[in-house]
């Protein structure tokens, strides 16, 4: 029997997928030979086509076996988005090894941390940030860097116009490249001829990709996707979009591709949809809508504060978004207000989906259908379940409606961390039931709406805060830009609730009428004992308020001022 929520599921789409039985190699190989004519990444104007992109691929493979790489072994890939990343991501995986994904703009410390983990003999990186490889401890296992020069990438007029003498040129040519002495260069690698075609290739339980989580909530751990996960959950996005067409669809690729959100999207999902990429290395909202002109989007994914800037930007300067169908927000809530404006520019529902590194990533998500429901983060996906439980017995279903745990279970959940069976053991559960970590409420019909995290309610007087709750209502004050809350050590023991908050331009801040605004709507125990103010709060990538770190910085700076 189908679950409650199918009959929700927009018209046409399935309540399960058929499962994978080959590898990704297998996915891109097919839209190779499929669609060798059609334009698969497109990066500041310069094509390449998929034919283009299987013999790169190819080569790229073979110079990494050159290299020594086999299956098993970990790639570190650390760029922005570029054509050579999804090049790279495919070599690796065609070998059978396995692909670890970073944010080229960590710090060294952060990438020690990562390459003292996986071990990963060679990197393939940004030219800017070789430096920062190249510095890392000698007692590390890395052998090899492989450095990329964005420029290579693009069109020859563009080139040489970076190449003038001309200080805003030079500007430009310092964010895109830098000098890379020690490494092998991206087009040595490629140079050595393809890989021959009966090279073995992985199979579909086999690892693909170490995702590091965003370290929220601790330190990052590598989540393991295999081939069937990933696999599995581009089907299943295919599914979700239905009426999604081969080789028709133009994918603006602005979510960086070394993040979950944009690897499945862009990397997986793209490439089996046969789909053009419009790849861009950093948010720019006019370079976005300069290139709406030439090659509309028609699948635009993003978090909303780019829909909102996006949004307002394409009206000031009268370019029609028309072409955007299909559009999915993740990674924090998304307003009311933001959806009515992008839908009142674009050519389709602006939905809001759900997922986790752990995931794949997603797992949940609005239909592209009347029956969305804006304020929550829809219903689970084809071949996924879901129950709510209690979050301190996970084995004890709770009532619906009553607030709980989410478990997922789906052939996207992953299979573990990398060298850490105690994190896995807390995280997946028998029967392979993925604990999320997030607090919800599901209605009759399965729509689910996210109350908080596990691990970041404050416990204030033997009652529990929810953080989020308590956010709400501070960015509701007129004279706030942005607020987060958190539970830091109280004098009386137990915690406190206190308020970090950013002041609108402009505003000056009354702490007091701050407190009684949150005292008319909340109870007495959730109002903040203490109000902050700072320039900024820290962020995620993707743009979510980091409150782990906030209050590490709250704590540090007490502690310095003590």
């Amino acid at each position: 029997m189908d679950a409650p929520w199918v009959k929700h599921y927009q018209p046409g789409v399935p309540a399960q997928i058929e499962l994978p039985t080959q590898s990704l190699v297998a996915l891109y190989e097919r839209s190779v030979a499929e669609a060798p004519h059609c334009v698969a990444t497109q990066f500041f104007g310069a094509e390449t086509t998929y034919a283009q992109l299987g013999d790169q691929i190819a080569r790229a493979a073979e110079g990494l076996r050159r290299l020594g790489v086999q299956a098993g072994d970990r790639v570190a890939i650390v760029l922005p988005n570029c054509p050579q990343h999804v090049v790279a991501f495919y070599a690796v995986l065609r070998l059978g090894a396995v692909v670890v994904e970073h944010n080229p703009l960590y710090t060294e410390r952060e990438l020690r941390h990562l390459f003292e983990d996986h071990s990963a003999r060679v990197a393939i990186c940004w030219d800017v940030a070789a430096a920062k490889l190249s510095a890392l401890p000698d007692d590390l296992a890395l052998e090899h860097i492989v450095s990329v020069n964005l420029l290579k990438a693009f069109p020859r007029l563009k080139r040489l116009a970076l190449g003038l003498p001309v200080e805003k040129m030079r500007a430009a040519r310092a964010k895109l490249t830098a000098p890379a002495p020690g490494t092998l260069p991206w087009e040595q690698l490629l140079g050595s001829g393809p890989l021959v075609a009966n090279h073995p290739r992985p199979s579909v339980g086999d690892l693909a990709v170490i995702q590091y989580t965003s370290g929220t909530t601790g330190v990052p751990k590598g989540a393991m996707l295999t081939h069937a996960n990933l696999f599995a959950n581009a089907r299943q996005g295919e599914a979700w979009m239905h009426g999604a067409q081969y080789r028709q669809e133009v994918f603006y690729a602005i979510l960086p591709l070394f993040h979950a959100f944009g690897m499945t999207l862009f990397l997986t999902y793209g490439i089996l949809k046969q789909a053009r990429l419009v790849l861009f290395p950093s948010f720019d909202v006019d370079m976005v809508l300069d290139a709406a002109t030439k090659h509309p989007p028609t699948v635009y994914c993003a978090v909303p504060p780019i829909y909102e800037r996006t949004a307002v930007r394409a009206k000031e300067r009268g370019i029609s978004l028309r072409s955007a169908k299909y559009c999915i927000s993740g990674a924090m809530n998304l307003p009311t207000s933001v959806v009515e404006l992008w839908e009142s520019v674009s050519g389709g529902l602006l939905v809001e989906g759900y997922g986790m590194t752990e995931a794949s990533p997603v797992c949940l998500g609005n239909p592209f259908h009347p029956s969305r429901r804006t304020g929550t983060i829809g219903i689970p996906f084809p071949s996924t379940l879901m129950k709510v439980v209690d979050p301190e017995d996970p084995t004890r279903e709770v009532a619906q409606g009553e607030r709980g745990e989410l478990l997922i279970h789906g052939p996207q959940v992953f299979s573990g961390y990398w060298n850490n069976p105690e994190e896995t053991a807390a995280t997946l559960l028998p029967g392979g039931w993925l604990r999320t970590g997030d607090l919800v409420t599901v209605d009759e019909d399965g729509f689910t709406t996210i109350v908080d995290r596990v691990k970041e309610l404050i416990i204030t007087g033997g009652f529990n805060v929810s953080p989020s709750e308590v956010e709400g209502v501070l960015r509701g004050h007129p004279d706030l830009a942005d607020a987060a809350a958190i539970g830091v050590p109280s004098s009386s023991g137990g915690e406190k609730v206190v308020a970090v908050v950013v002041v609108r331009p402009g505003a000056e801040l009354d702490v007091q009428a701050l407190r009684d605004w949150c005292r008319e709507r909340l109870a007495a125990y959730k109002v903040p004992r203490e109000v902050v103010v700072v320039d900024d709060l820290p962020r995620s990538m993707l743009g979510k308020v980091l409150r782990k770190q906030v209050r590490e910085e709250y704590l540090a700076e007490r502690a310095t001022s003590a």
